[in-house]
């Protein structure tokens, strides 16, 4: 599968646009981390990319990344990227652990990048300067974003050995480069 056969697929499975461009992001940070690691960008992209691409379907657990990854296979998906998506739900790490740093990123990756589109969105400058700070500020806001795991921020950043910081910087500078397509640019 490539990425065009991965975003067909991205389409075909998510109607929510807002769902499609979180993919999108988290593919941006996928490939960000796999250049700095020297890792294949296109293979992080594309589990970056479909991660949740079952999850308008079947958004409750264990249907959400079970039914998709039986899909995935029946669709070709080479099995590591399969095991990484399917690890990125707490549901599946006893059979899928977040003890590679394909799987330990798109975990680290996921919420952060779902809490940076909600930060960019109330900002006029959308992701243009946003800063850790700022970032910071809203994550003890519990109301902000209520739905998204601030544990699983924290604990993704200390899983992929950076400071909370450095990981939201690197994940702004990443969504930053497809600003457009994400509907984040200032």
């Amino acid at each position: 599968m490539d990425r065009s056969d991965a975003l067909v697929l991205l389409r075909e499975f998510t109607k929510n646009e807002s769902l499609v461009k979180h993919g999108l992001a988290v593919e941006a940070a996928m490939r960000h981390y796999a250049l700095s690691g020297g890792h294949d960008e296109d293979r992080w992209g594309l589990v970056g990319l479909l991660h949740d691409f079952d999850y308008e379907r079947w958004p409750d657990a264990p249907d959400h990344t079970r039914k998709g990854a039986e899909i995935l296979r029946e669709r070709g998906l080479d099995e590591e990227l399969v095991g990484a998506i399917l690890s990125h739900a707490e549901w599946n790490t006893d059979e899928y652990p977040r003890d590679s740093p394909l799987r330990r990123t798109l975990f680290a990756v996921d919420e952060l990048c779902g809490f940076l589109t909600a930060a960019a969105l109330v900002r006029p400058e959308r992701l243009q300067g946003l800063r850790p700070k700022s970032v910071k500020k809203k994550l003890k806001t519990k109301s902000f974003a209520a739905s998204v795991s601030r544990d699983d921020i924290r604990n993704g950043a200390e899983l992929i050995g950076l400071e909370l910081d450095d990981h939201i910087n690197n994940c702004v500078a990443a969504m930053s480069a497809i600003a457009g397509d994400l509907g984040l640019e200032s």
